[in-house]
């Protein structure tokens, strides 16, 4: 059973989402809240699997509460609801550890694919604004995360961790990687440990950025 919890400042989202949400028998919803203060009260008393995050909201919107969210609680998922005009918003929500990034109005199935995929350690990003997220953060991120890198760490990543790299910057989780590798969840997330702590990077978001950024050298170690 998946425990969500639904966080918009409009009513009628938050019960619209409960109701649809509801009719999947795997996902149980624990909690409503209206803005990210409420959020950060309630988790206090119980705590959800994945919560899927407004941004605008007022007292204390998506990205702060985030940010908190993932500094304190890092084990919970975070599925932020945006639209078009959030553009601003969503590198800071990747940079503060956010784990899917969908559009308002996306389908049952959709929606509860995402929760199962972030539930599962993968990430989820709507394709109607993947190529334009993904241009904007990586485009940010870029100059920042090559500063970090140590190039003579990147010599040393071996051909199995350079599949990991690649699978990650698909946004598959650990266990469709195991499957797609032929290999355990367990040696996925011992690769994917080793390969942070070489690339000196946070999390697997991370790492997504990295991966899609270079995406040409990736491909070159690949056929390798």
């Amino acid at each position: 059973m998946i425990k969500v919890m639904i966080v918009d400042d409009q009513e009628l989202i938050r019960e619209s989402l409960k109701i649809i949400l509801s009719s999947k028998s795997d996902i149980k919803i624990t909690s409503l809240a209206f803005d990210g203060q409420d959020v950060l009260n309630k988790l206090e008393i119980d705590k959800p699997d994945v919560i899927l995050m407004d941004i605008r909201m007022p007292i204390m919107d998506g990205v702060s509460c985030t940010r908190i969210i993932k500094e304190k609680y890092p084990e919970i998922k975070i599925i932020v609801l945006t639209t078009f005009d959030d553009d601003e918003y969503i590198y800071d929500a990747i940079k503060y550890g956010a784990d899917g990034y969908l559009l308002k109005g996306v389908s049952l199935d959709e929606l509860y694919n995402a929760i199962n995929n972030v539930y599962n350690g993968g990430g989820s990003i709507h394709p109607n604004i993947a190529s334009k997220a993904m241009k904007m953060f990586s485009n940010m991120a870029k100059n920042e995360l090559e500063n970090d890198i140590n190039i003579k760490e990147i010599e040393n990543i071996s051909k199995n961790e350079w599949k990991i790299i690649d699978q990650i910057g698909k946004g598959l989780s650990n266990k469709e990687i195991a499957h797609e590798l032929s290999f355990s969840e367990g040696t996925v997330r011992n690769y994917l440990s080793i390969i942070l702590d070489k690339l000196q990077l946070r999390d697997r978001t991370q790492l997504a950025i990295w991966a899609v950024t270079n995406k040409q050298l990736v491909a070159k170690e690949l056929k390798k």
